[in-house]
């Protein structure tokens, strides 16, 4: 019987105590969801453990085979730079594959839409309510192209108008996506952050959804949001087992 993979959940890390209590959060609802499967944890920044030291810890553990899943909404720069980067030091004994980052994905909009209803509207809003996309925000136009992208897609499962904003580096920012729902005649806006921890950016989101009449919490340990982790490791390490004729 193969051994299944470790899966080291790779997140970014910060100075907000908050961000790293949501990824543990979130990381015990995965164990939960899949149990006997072992999953750490490792920041590229700000927090302990870093991703270097518990590919170390492995190694010396004698464990062989990592999906290193990054805790990213979108492939940047974390994702094509860093987080290689960061692998490419790890133990040679170490097999390691780099999971997909999580999104896009239909559970990711089910998780929006999740946060949205817990912040008070109901799928009978949906027609007469405008939803702002507030994400991080990126330099990378890959990544602005896709929150563009699943912006079109859930507009398209009924919302009266949904529009992206950024937090950083792009604009709309968030309080400019407002006023354009509230322009275009939408008799409500919501905003939901496209992110999935608290934090600095997450906060300006906050910030700039003042003017409108519903803010969703961030995606945080949703099970949805667990339910993609878990698809994006199976899709890592399932190619393997077909190489091996398993």
């Amino acid at each position: 019987m193969l051994r299944r993979p470790v899966l080291l959940v790779v997140a970014h890390g910060s100075r907000d105590p908050r961000h790293a209590a949501t990824v543990h959060d979130l990381v015990r609802r995965v164990r939960a969801q899949r149990p006997g499967l072992r999953v750490e944890t490792g920041f590229l920044d700000f927090n302990v453990p870093s991703v270097g030291a518990v590919l170390e810890s492995l190694d010396a553990e004698g464990v062989r085979d990592v999906v290193a899943l990054p805790l990213l909404l979108t492939r940047a720069f974390h994702a094509k730079a860093d987080i290689p980067a960061v692998l490419a030091e790890a133990p040679p004994r170490l097999r390691i594959r780099q999971a997909e980052v999580l999104g896009p994905s239909p559970l990711l909009l089910a998780a929006l839409e999740r946060r949205l209803y817990e912040a008070g509207l109901t799928p009978a809003d949906k027609p007469s309510t405008g939803v702002v996309l507030a994400s991080a925000g990126s330099s990378d136009p890959e990544a602005i192209a896709v929150i563009a992208d699943v912006a079109r897609e859930w507009q398209h499962t009924g919302w009266c108008a949904v529009r992206p904003a950024f937090a950083s580096a792009s604009l709309p920012r968030t309080e400019q996506a407002v006023r354009e729902l509230r322009e275009l005649g939408c008799p409500r806006v919501a905003v939901a952050p496209y992110v999935l921890a608290p934090g600095r950016l997450p906060d300006r989101i906050a910030r700039g959804a003042a003017d409108a009449d519903v803010l969703a919490d961030v995606l945080g340990p949703s099970p949805e949001v667990a339910r993609v982790l878990l698809e994006r490791y199976d899709a890592a390490w399932t190619p393997s087992l077909q190489a091996l004729g398993a």
